[in-house]
């Protein structure tokens, strides 16, 4: 279809009407109306809020983060998954093509939720808004600009670097920027965002990005860039600004009277109603069609051996963030291990389809350990595990035959710690073991070029400039 393929083009939906959601109650910012809507602070609001919400996309469970975080990890697997099951089951298989549909919408979505940053970017340069007002709202676009540009970058490798919306004709010249020029941009924005955007305590609204959230990701962005240093004096911000402390119990982290929590540094918010966006998580990670747990279940992120024999004797972490099975309407054990990490029982007692449960982006115990990483200093990994009541790196009773090396020590830590997270592949991508884990675990050489996704062939078919992946 023509239509398909002009959003194709200008890599899917450029369009100004794209800032409308009911959920904020978002006026449709249409071509008839929109020389009017960005006049007032209010306006921007609305449509900054608007802008958050492609946080739902990017982090959803069928989103590229979680493919690539955990299914093509050694974390997670797949069974039983509806619609195009071929292209789901080839992120965990490494059997990947440039065909690949999902492939194809974490390409599309990640412009879309790019596209709508710059829209409100733009609007702000040229809007009459007081300074301070105008720099904070642009500090929360930039952070999720930031953000998305570091996933999209560590999961495609060069991107085409857009700081402005494109018309259909534009986007035939839009190519791939090099890697370094795309990690230029990301440290720009968030370095603005950081400046910019109030601490944890002064946040006007629940799920606002902050200073700290902004710290986080640049630290994590610096750790990928091989650059400890800055990587070092970025966390330390963090953790010196006293804005974030460990819960003292990691089983309250997936309560849903903790939500929000001092130990989350930045979180996306679910309220569950029919219309409101409801928690996707629990449900997708369930068995699938278990008709007991959830409505259906959809079988994504099921949990694999290796990580449920990753955790030591006594770590009380295993049975508070994973299933070892369940019950089936016949009251049959069903020996499947599955996250507990979103589980919510509200569903069990009321029947609904709607689902409260948070997702946390980044918290507090990642930062330490990411800190420990930058370091070298074992007493921030030590941090995380006093928690949980398990011998300390450097001490007697601590397993150094299975983690002999603080790199290897902190590796683990953040596995079982961060378990099911959207971590795991990035972390092995990161410190460069990911080829020798992901071969042993998936059966089969994995090489350094099938650790970039393919580039979606429609795009390239729309514009010839984009060069393919290797591999590919």
């Amino acid at each position: 279809m023509k239509t398909k393929n002009i959003i194709i083009a200008i890599f899917s939906g450029f369009i100004l009407s794209s800032c409308s959601d009911d959920f904020l109650d978002l006026a449709p910012i249409s071509n008839m109306n929109v020389k009017q809507f960005y006049k007032t602070e209010a306006d921007f609001q609305q449509a900054v809020n608007a802008a958050y919400q492609t946080l739902y996309t990017q982090y959803a469970p069928e989103s590229g983060v979680c493919y690539c975080g955990e299914t093509m990890s050694d974390e997670a697997t797949m069974y039983m998954v509806i619609g195009n099951v071929a292209d789901k089951w080839a992120f965990k298989d490494y059997n990947l093509k440039a065909n690949n549909t999902i492939v194809n919408t974490i390409w599309n979505d990640g412009f879309v939720a790019m596209n709508k940053v710059n829209i409100v970017i733009e609007k702000l340069q040229s809007s009459n808004l007081e300074s301070n007002t105008k720099n904070s709202f642009e500090a929360e676009m930039r952070f999720l600009r930031g953000l998305y540009y570091f996933n999209m970058v560590r999961m495609f490798g060069p991107v085409p670097l857009l700081d402005k919306t494109v018309t259909v004709s534009d986007s035939y010249n839009v190519v791939r920027s090099p890697v370094n020029e795309v990690y230029d941009f990301i440290i720009a924005d968030l370095k603005f965002a950081e400046a910019n955007l109030p601490v944890r305590s002064k946040a006007a609204r629940v799920g606002q990005a902050t200073k700290g959230a902004a710290e986080g990701i640049l630290g994590e962005v610096y750790l990928t860039l091989g650059d400890k240093n800055s990587a070092k004096e970025v966390l330390m911000n963090v953790i010196k600004s006293q804005e974030y402390e460990l819960l003292p119990s990691y089983g309250s982290l997936w309560d849903l009277k903790h939500e929000n929590s001092k130990e989350a540094v930045f979180e996306i918010n679910f309220v569950a109603g029919p219309t409101n966006p409801s928690s996707p998580y629990w449900e997708s990670f369930t068995p699938f069609e278990n008709f007991v747990l959830t409505g259906q279940g959809l079988g994504l992120n099921q949990v694999t051996d290796e990580l449920w024999n990753s955790y030591e004797t006594n770590d009380p972490r295993r049975d508070l963030s994973i299933f070892a099975g369940y019950n089936d309407a016949t009251g049959k054990w069903i020996p499947i291990k599955f996250a507990k990490k979103w589980y919510d029982d509200t569903y069990i007692r009321t029947k609904t389809y709607y689902y409260e449960n948070n997702f946390i982006v980044q918290r507090y115990a990642g930062i330490l350990l990411m800190y420990a990483e930058a370091s070298g200093d074992a007493e921030y990994l030590n941090k995380v595990r006093r928690r949980v009541g398990l011998p300390e790196f450097g001490t007697p009773d601590y397993p150094t035959d299975k983690y002999p090396t603080l790199d290897l020590a902190i590796e683990h830590e953040r596995e079982v710690e961060l378990a099911l997270e959207f971590h795991r592949w990035f972390d092995l991508k990161r410190t460069n073991r990911a080829i020798d884990v992901l071969s042993a675990s998936k059966g089969k050489t994995i090489t350094t070029d099938m650790l970039l996704l393919p580039i979606p062939q429609s795009v390239i078919d729309q514009n010839p400039k984009i060069v393919q992946n290797k591999n590919y």
